[in-house]
């Protein structure tokens, strides 16, 4: 039996609510965040602000992250069951 068949492991209602609410943002805006937080690092490591720097650069891959789980949000949605 595959997990997504187990009606035991269904989503809560937290994780229903915040997929419903991420699916509305379009996919585009994680991919400009990631590269706008790497255009800020380098405008920041070139104004001589190496640690804010190293700090926003950071952020790009979090953003990357949120940016598939909202798409497979937006491709899978909820359990299977709920549909």
């Amino acid at each position: 039996m595959l997990q997504h068949e187990n009606p035991q492991r269904q989503e809560g209602q937290t994780t229903k609510a915040i997929e419903e609410q991420t699916a509305k943002l379009p996919s585009q805006l994680f991919l400009y965040a990631a590269l706008g937080s790497m255009a800020v690092s380098l405008a920041l490591k070139c104004a001589g602000h190496k640690h804010t720097a190293l700090f926003v650069g950071q952020w790009a891959a979090p953003f990357l992250l949120l940016g598939t789980y909202n798409k497979i949000v937006k491709t899978q949605g909820h359990d299977q069951h709920d549909r």
